[in-house]
């Protein structure tokens, strides 16, 4: 691999190599998407992203090519070892990435970068993870008993001057919604959440000061209604601050992904509310 050129990147290169490392892989569309109030071409955008791609700074995962009709969507990309060394050369932090399966941080990462680069748009600014939790060394993970709770993504935003503290879980119904034994399930973590927001746990481990919200995203609705019913029912405590939302089934689609994160979330205990 050829050594990186720490000066060779435009400043739109530059602002899709950031959104990535503190995102995950996303489709061309986001990248787009977040400069599109500079740069409206999008196939000199393509081009701009095929460059970064032979340069060794891009590289398009192969998971993306393991589905039926693949070559009617998007390219994803993520970062290739060369751009995280450029990153890494000019003092950015490490960012905190969605962990675990591919398909499954694909949709996190889609889902965030959505709520990133729509929070720009309408004048919030969007702290990532690893801002929030270098304020005091916190980990992700938070420890419960003898075991940790770690949340698929962690964030803020600030809407001028008030935040709202966010950890969010995604849902693919990979997991089954209720277990009798020690595997995870949908409703373990609704009742480890509540009794952790029962003694403010949460706020204390990030050291956060705003308000927290838990944003529930579910990509079958049948599994979101069940989510309302159960935690209405087995986490009342969590009530107040879940919000609940359906998210687009298969491949992230950037105008259907912002659809959903900016329509209104639903909520047991009180009116629905949205997040943007």
């Amino acid at each position: 691999m050829n050594a990186p050129f720490w000066n060779d990147l435009t400043t739109r290169e530059l602002r899709w190599l950031r959104q990535v490392a503190i995102h995950g892989p996303q489709s061309s569309e986001f990248y787009l998407e977040l400069c599109a109030n500079t740069h409206s071409c999008r196939d000199t955008g393509l081009r701009a992203l095929k460059k970064l791609r032979d340069n060794e700074y891009l590289r398009c995962p192969p998971q993306q090519d393991q589905i039926a009709k693949a070559a009617f969507n998007p390219n994803v990309y993520d970062l290739a070892p060369k751009a995280t060394l450029h990153l890494k050369g000019i003092g950015d932090p490490e960012p905190v990435r969605p962990t675990g399966h591919w398909w499954h941080g694909f949709l996190t990462s889609s889902i965030t970068s959505a709520v990133a680069i729509t929070a720009q748009r309408r004048g919030c600014r969007y702290i990532p993870a690893h801002e929030i939790l270098g304020r005091n060394g916190a980990s992700l993970a938070m420890p419960f008993g003898t075991r940790k709770l770690i949340p698929d993504q962690l964030f803020a935003l600030d809407y001028g001057g008030q935040f709202r503290s966010i950890v969010l879980e995604v849902d693919r119904g990979t997991e089954p919604f209720a277990s009798y034994n020690a595997r995870k399930s949908v409703k373990s973590m609704l009742r480890t959440y509540a009794d952790l927001t029962a003694k403010d746990a949460i706020r204390r481990h990030y050291g956060l000061k705003s308000p927290l919200l838990i944003l529930l995203a579910f990509s079958a609705p049948h599994r979101a209604a069940r989510c309302l019913e159960t935690i209405e029912s087995d986490a009342p405590e969590i009530a107040p601050f879940a919000l609940v939302q359906s998210v687009p089934v298969g491949f992230p689609k950037f105008t259907l992904i912002c659809q959903a994160i900016t329509g209104e979330w639903r909520r047991t205990s009180t009116s629905n509310m949205q997040l943007l």
